[in-house]
């Protein structure tokens, strides 16, 4: 009776101790959607691409005016850069994904996505009222599972 004791202990033990590596052992997948060769109606890219990272609510977008366009909008904005990255919070309203508001509270945009959709479209308020405006296409869309 007290080796079977023993052996309950014993067995005890190790399932306590796999149960408890095995919660450290977590993989996490997290799913990124990236477009790539975004197109827009009034602007020409070099680059212009976005990547949705949906684990940590972020949205990039990188791009590079050519050189027609960049003369263009640097003679009225000096401010302006030919290569940029600008990062935005996304959270999910519905079936869309949205960045953070611009320019909050009686007029602001925010930039609205969906899943495997390839038309990135501006959302614009002012005073309440709301337009959805056609801003970029994309020639290609992937998602992937990042492990971490």
């Amino acid at each position: 009776m007290l080796i079977n004791m023993k052996k309950n202990s014993f067995t005890i033990r190790i399932l306590f101790i796999l149960l408890i590596l095995l919660n450290f052992q977590k993989v996490v997948f997290s799913e990124i959607m990236h477009l790539t060769k975004c197109l827009t109606p009034k602007h020409s890219f070099v680059k212009n691409e976005y990547i949705l990272d949906f684990e940590k609510s972020l949205m990039i977008r990188n791009f590079v005016y050519d050189n027609k366009t960049y003369k263009k909008l640097k003679l009225t904005d000096l401010s302006i850069k030919k290569k940029n990255s600008i990062e935005r919070f996304i959270y999910k309203d519905k079936n869309f994904f949205l960045t953070d508001k611009v320019g909050y509270p009686q007029f602001y945009t925010q930039l609205l996505f969906e899943k495997n959709n390839p038309i990135i479209k501006i959302k614009t308020v002012i005073n309440n009222e709301e337009a959805l405006t056609h801003l970029s296409k994309c020639k290609k869309i992937e998602l992937y599972e990042k492990e971490s």
